[in-house]
Parts: C-alpha cells; sequence; structure tokens
C-alpha cells in the first residue's frame, strides 16, 4: 500500500500514535514538539495553519500555549481522533480541525503568521506545488520537515513497502527558490531512523539517543541525520 493511502485509511487513525510514539517512539514526540516550539517563538495570539495535522499532536499543543490554530487534513478519522484530543485537553473551544487539501488550501493569501507541516513531505507527490500553496497563505513563516536522502533513512525506506520521498540539501534548496522562501534556520537530526526507534524500548531507546547526538555533534556529520527541520521566511 502506497504512503498516502495507508495514511487515509480509517483503521491507522486509532493506532496511530501508539504505533509511532510510544516506546523510544516517545523520544521522537519530545524532539519534534521542540522543534516546532523553537521555531514559532510565542504563540500568545498567533495566526496557525497546521497541514496534514493527523491526530493534532501540534495542533492540541499549540493551542494550549495560546495560538490561534486550524489543523487541516485529508482523513477524516485521523480528524476524529485530533477533536477527541482536544476535547480531553480542554482547548477544543479554542482550535479548529478541517478536513482539505494542502494543494487548494480554502484561506486567502497572506492569511496565517505562521504554516506548519510535520510528516507531509515525505507524502508530497508534488512538493513544489504544495510548498507554494503553503507559502502562498502565510505572511512571515513556513515551516517542515523532510526525510533525507543520503541517511540511514534511505535503508529504512527501501524495506518499507508504502515507500517515501526523500530529499537532499539541493533539492530543498530548489524547492524554496521556486517558492520564494528565504531559509532562515536548518536543524539535522536522528542519524538511526524513526522505524529503528520504535521498534526498541524507552531506556534502550535513550542509550542509541545520546549517541545519536553525539554523533551529530561532530563538525561535518550533520550529514548523516535522517531528518531536517526547515525554518523558512516568506
Amino acid at each position: 500500500m502506497k504512503g498516502q493511502e495507508w495514511y487515509q485509511a480509517d483503521d491507522v487513525a486509532a493506532e496511530y500514535d501508539d504505533k509511532r510514539f510510544s516506546r523510544g517512539g516517545r523520544l521522537i514526540d519530545r524532539r519534534e514538539k521542540e522543534a516546532v516550539l523553537d521555531a514559532l517563538g510565542p504563540l500568545e495570539d498567533k495566526r496557525v495553519l497546521e497541514v496534514a495535522c493527523g491526530t493534532g499532536r501540534f495542533t492540541v499543543m499549540l493551542a494550549e500555549r495560546g495560538a490561534d490554530i486550524v489543523g487541516m487534513d485529508i482523513s477524516a478519522a485521523m480528524l476524529e481522533e485530533g477533536r477527541q484530543k482536544a476535547q480531553a485537553a480542554g482547548v477544543s473551544d479554542t482550535l479548529e480541525f478541517m478536513r482539505g487539501d494542502a494543494a487548494r488550501l480554502p484561506f486567502p493569501d497572506d492569511h496565517f503568521d505562521s504554516v506548519v507541516a510535520m510528516r507531509f513531505f515525505h507524502l508530497a507527490d508534488t512538493p513544489k506545488s504544495f510548498l507554494a500553496e503553503l507559502r502562498r497563505v502565510s505572511n512571515d513563516q513556513v515551516f517542515f520537515d523532510t526525510f533525507n536522502r543520503f541517511s540511514t533513512r534511505s535503508i529504512y525506506n527501501w524495506a518499507l513497502p508504502m515507500g517515501s520521498r526523500l530529499y537532499s540539501r539541493y533539492e530543498v534548496d530548489s524547492l524554496l527558490e521556486k517558492s520564494n522562501l528565504e531559509l532562515v534556520n536548518a536543524e539535522h537530526d536522528f542519524v538511526f531512523p524513526y522505524g529503528f526507534y520504535r521498534q526498541i524500548p524507552d531506556d534502550v531507546a535513550s542509550a542509541f539517543r545520546s549517541l545519536d547526538t553525539k554523533l551529530l555533534s561532530v563538525p561535518g556529520l550533520d550529514r548523516l541525520a535522517s531528518v531536517s527541520y526547515w525554518d523558512t521566511r516568506v
């Protein structure tokens, strides 16, 4: 099953968080949330759009911190999980979940202060057009992540039946140039791919994560990172 088809399957949504963010996956969840919070900065009254919001991991977190946020996803089942999460967190009245296509965002130009797209571009069939649309509705910031082509992720990706799109630095730079976005910061992380962390217990994952960060602290070895976070401005 291809990645987009798998993601939209109704039975995937109910188990999505447990499969990806339990065990060693908790490290991934924490790191991704840290990256989003660091990039967006102060959130009080900031207008934010999260594209491909899934089960609302980031949407709910940002609403709890004062953002005026809309979470959009193509999967109705994922959005229902997000609504339940928002209700449990007590923020269901302060955010909006809506179903939609990232290729045709139903918002005017420059409508949001920040647009966030996490775990999205590895499934994007036309990344150039998607990124241009994210840029269109943002008046300041577009923040997204990619899985990297020349990394251990390529081995993991080869073994995945659904596959995912991997990006080189040249490809990301080209996408940014064509979308008229300026890169202001990039962070590269996780030598060991996400799938590896999800298969091991917390304590074992912590040991590998320590090794991971030590490797990436060596000058030049960030090229081994399997994921990158891109903070851009319009």
